[in-house]
């Protein structure tokens, strides 16, 4: 098929801008957090809305593209390239990372001091909406933002047959030919930046969290070599398994990572007051469902409190951010797939998934919170987030084992999204991908050094909370990016198939 080539003004352009943007936080870490912060509540109290309802709205479009006749169109030609478990298994690790390995655990101690609604602090009332609000904010409707992209990509890759698997590509239905023009290339150019930040965020939690468990197994106190040592050893691991691509690596280390994960879960289900997590998840499942419009559209307009700013529309700009990325490895590995499927898995994986740990250590830190066994609140107020993950796995039985079977899974977790971030940084950075073909791995290797030397960079002065930042900023033009994909795939589906009310066709067949 012949060796694949660099699109030389998407690969130098976001280059140029990665670097200098970094080169910028570096030298005026001073001048720029401010900024960014401020930026960055700007746009989630004057654009919560927004974020909400496309939220909302996604979710509403992808219910009807599952039970619409569009639902049985088949992605591509043949079976499917993995099995059920590898593939569910690579789209829930590529979109979670060690990010819920932290809040699941912490998220629900935050609510219970910092509840919505104007909930007396620290109130049973309180305690109810703990775990609740984290089942939300992990559930379908964050991974109705994944959702659709993934559709719209794969369409284009496996039913147009497009060449490239870029999102500028995805919006040729509605771009034409500007999708290979100045336009295409800003939006390439765009989605890397949201990667790389969106990846900022998660080294920005993965490490310190990593560092102060190994710090309480070896008797260290948390330093800046220590924390280097963990990206360089991260950088090796996402590395290799980017090498090898996906059928040798990154699938591989997906199945071991979800193995491993489970068996976590099940060890604290187990070993935890397994009545009280059951009980405590049902009533926190029983009351997200009952309320989850209005948890899906809450912007507290009088009382002004800053949560839904603070934590639900935060983490819709988060997951959109990441979104173009979620949407293109999904997409690449989804081939065999009909919409209905892959809309479904997308969903119900990831939402079954983030529920699971919400439940098992969401509920087993409430437990100790509530019991006085241990003093979480306390912890967090004084020493900080990672120091009170390492008191709760303390407080399990066999805490030494736990704690470093907690430090390989979080090393595996979060190199399962960036050996997968890496792959598709490439591929967003290459001009034509054809049949089975990856990018080349020079270049896959390439941008898992410059992760690496930029977070090691950020991490020395302090900077990967400012990334993190970035990342919610560039959400705002994702929002449009969000409408391009969207109608792109509207009018193929017409093009292709008719419009919903004509006549129904086997579309599985004509697609397949």
């Amino acid at each position: 098929m012949g060796k694949v080539k660099i699109d030389p003004i998407v690969f130098w352009s976001s280059l140029i801008v990665i670097v200098a943007a970094t080169l910028l936080l570096v030298f005026n870490r001073e001048t720029a957090e401010p900024l960014l912060n401020n930026m960055m509540t700007d746009i989630t109290f004057k654009l919560d809305w927004a974020f909400q309802f496309l939220t909302a709205g996604l979710f509403i479009l992808l219910v009807w593209l599952i039970f619409g006749r569009y639902g049985k169109i088949k992605l591509g030609e043949g079976k499917p390239e993995f099995s059920n478990f590898s593939w569910g298994a690579m789209l829930f690790c590529a979109g979670m990372g060690t990010s819920i390995m932290f809040w699941s655990i912490m998220e629900p101690i935050y609510y219970y001091t910092g509840p919505p609604f104007g909930i007396k602090a620290k109130s049973p009332e309180a305690a109810e909406w703990a775990v609740t609000y984290g089942l939300f904010h992990w559930g379908i409707s964050a991974w109705s933002l994944y959702a659709l992209p993934t559709v719209t990509i794969a369409y284009s890759f496996f039913v147009k047959k497009q060449s490239s698997l870029k999102i500028s590509t995805a919006c040729r239905g509605i771009l034409g030919k500007h999708a290979d023009g100045l336009v295409g290339k800003i939006i390439d150019i765009l989605v890397i930046w949201s990667l790389v930040g969106g990846l900022g965020t998660s080294l920005g939690l993965g490490v310190p969290m990593i560092s102060a468990v190994i710090g309480e197994l070896l008797g260290m106190e948390q330093s800046l070599g220590l924390s280097i040592i963990i990206i360089l050893i991260w950088t090796v691991i996402y590395c290799s398994s980017a090498y090898l691509g996906l059928y040798k690596g990154i699938r591989k280390l997906s199945d071991i990572n979800v193995y491993m994960a489970l068996a976590l879960a099940l060890f604290v289900l187990l070993a935890g007051p397994t009545l009280f997590i059951l009980s405590y998840f049902t009533n926190s499942f029983g009351l997200m469902l009952q309320n989850i419009v209005r948890m899906s559209f809450y912007t507290d307009p009088i009382n002004k409190g800053g949560f839904p700013q603070g934590w639900t529309v935060f983490y819709w700009a988060w997951f959109a951010a990441t979104a173009p990325f979620m949407g293109l490895f999904v997409a690449r590995i989804s081939k065999g797939r009909t919409i209905r499927e892959l809309i479904s898995a997308v969903l119900l994986w990831g939402s079954l998934g983030s529920w699971l740990y919400f439940a098992v250590f969401g509920g087993y830190a409430m437990n100790l919170q509530l019991n006085d066994i241990v003093p979480i609140t306390e912890i967090l107020d004084k020493q900080g987030g990672p120091a009170a993950i390492v008191a709760v796995l303390k407080s399990l039985p066999l805490s030494t084992i736990v704690l470093i079977f907690f430090v390989v899974l979080g090393f595996i977790f979060l190199a399962t999204s960036l050996d997968s971030a890496t792959y598709i940084l490439s591929a967003i950075a290459t001009k034509e991908l054809v049949g089975e073909q990856e990018p080349a791995r020079w270049h896959r290797l390439l941008w898992g050094g410059i992760l690496a030397i930029m977070a090691v960079a950020l991490l020395m002065i302090g900077g990967l909370k400012v990334i993190q930042t970035s990342s919610v900023i560039v959400s705002v033009p994702v929002i449009i990016i969000y409408l391009l994909l969207t109608v792109s795939l509207l009018r193929w589906l017409k093009q292709d198939y008719g419009s919903p009310s004509s006549k129904d066709l086997d579309l599985e067949e004509k697609a397949g």
